[in-house]
């Protein structure tokens, strides 16, 4: 890989032990890697972060907060897969962007995300696959400043989706999944190569 390879952080909004949204995410950083991209995997529970809190941020960054800043920051896009909670996001990953987004140092409000591009994808063990949070994490990302990937992957039923080795079990899905990884690596080459 080359300096120029486009870097891709790649994460689930779950830390719960075998997420099927932490599976799919996984994939698509394998997909990310076979297509030219070079992807990084993380694991939020990896990362805890304490509730949002100004009082706590005046306090000084919490020091999962600064590892996970300056991941961030060696990276053009994020890949994220996207549990659904009672219709929205996890409380997980709304907190994760919440801190990512707090100005630090030198680095205004919101400007780790700036220039950066998004993928969204959701997993499910229902028949929505997640789709009822996809705009909203959409809208989410919009309003952070990255530039988000519209046609999203909803994956449904994904609890009889995947095989033994962790691929897709259905053809179409998996060449779906491979489109929204191309089209990722594709315009960060435009844009970052």
């Amino acid at each position: 890989m080359t300096s120029n390879t486009p870097k891709v952080l790649v994460f689930a909004g779950s830390a719960r032990e075998g997420s099927l949204n932490k599976q799919l995410a996984q994939l698509a950083a394998k997909r990310i890697e076979a297509l030219g991209g070079q992807a990084t995997f993380i694991d939020l529970k990896d990362y805890p972060c304490p509730l949002f809190d100004q009082d706590i941020e005046a306090q000084g960054m919490p020091d999962n907060v600064l590892k996970l800043r300056a991941i961030l920051a060696e990276h053009q896009a994020v890949f994220i897969a996207s549990p659904e909670y009672n219709g929205f996001i996890t409380p997980l990953l709304k907190n994760t962007l919440d801190w990512l987004s707090r100005p630090y140092e030198d680095t205004p409000g919101l400007g780790l995300f700036a220039g950066k591009w998004a993928a969204l994808v959701a997993a499910s063990p229902g028949g929505l696959g997640g789709i009822r949070a996809m705009p909203l994490a959409q809208q989410l990302l919009a309003n952070l400043s990255l530039t988000v990937l519209p046609q999203p992957l909803s994956l449904p039923q994904a609890g009889s989706a995947f095989n033994d080795s962790g691929a897709l079990h259905d053809e179409a899905t998996g060449q779906k999944l491979d489109a929204l990884c191309q089209r990722l690596v594709d315009s960060l080459a435009k844009t970052h190569g």
